[in-house]
């Protein structure tokens, strides 16, 4: 089997954005304890004592739920993947000539005041009960871009990374480190294309007791 430059950039891609996923995720859930108990009571429940499966996944909503609102507030690549308009079109009353190359900001889409209410806060309910998934026919929330230009790699992305959450949720107790206040920990983006956390997420890993 060949191993072409396509073949290193789906992996340098994938391994990247999915890691961020997972990290947004747990630095929100640490900083909102009850969402955390939530999450990890919905996974130890529904795994019970033979551990994560994969196919469990399906049902751990609220698992899921947080792992969308962390790509909602801090999506993979907050610059999709440029489009080109095919033709002359009029959107919202602006004149958008042929040939011009549309760069969408899904990071401004996910906290559009107008779109979500609390827009800046996690509240990983408002996924809870919904039909909105990762690819893109709500276009309130594209983290992975939508339509023929749609990140190839969504289902392989998302099942890795919820299964590495609950996983983490099923088998620890996270907390932070002793002396740090929760109510001091501060989510904060870092810049560049595809931000991390700008302060490294340190936290104390206390195994399930049998």
């Amino acid at each position: 089997m060949r191993r072409g430059p396509e073949m290193k950039d789906l992996f340098i891609a994938g391994i990247d954005t999915t890691s961020k996923a997972i990290e947004w995720a747990m630095a929100y859930l640490i900083k909102y304890p009850r969402e955390m108990a939530k999450v990890q009571a919905e996974v130890r429940q529904i795994a019970g004592a033979q551990g994560v499966l994969e196919e469990q996944l399906l049902r751990m909503s609220r698992l899921q739920a947080a792992l969308k609102e962390a790509m909602r507030l801090h999506p993979p690549a907050p610059l999709l993947v440029p489009h080109e308009t095919i033709q002359d079109t009029k959107l919202h009353g602006y004149d958008i000539p042929a040939k011009t190359r549309i760069f969408i900001n899904a990071w401004a889409i996910g906290r559009d005041k107008e779109s979500w209410e609390n827009a800046e806060e996690f509240q990983p309910e408002r996924f809870l009960h919904t039909a909105i998934d990762y690819n893109g026919r709500d276009f309130r929330f594209m983290p992975f871009s939508a339509g023929r230009r749609g990140c190839p790699g969504i289902e392989f992305a998302t099942r890795l990374a919820e299964l590495a959450l609950a996983n983490q949720l099923y088998h620890f107790d996270w907390e932070l480190p002793e002396g740090q206040d929760v109510e001091l920990f501060k989510v904060v983006e870092s810049s560049g294309l595809s931000p991390a956390l700008k302060y490294a997420l340190t936290l104390v890993a206390k195994p399930l007791q049998a």
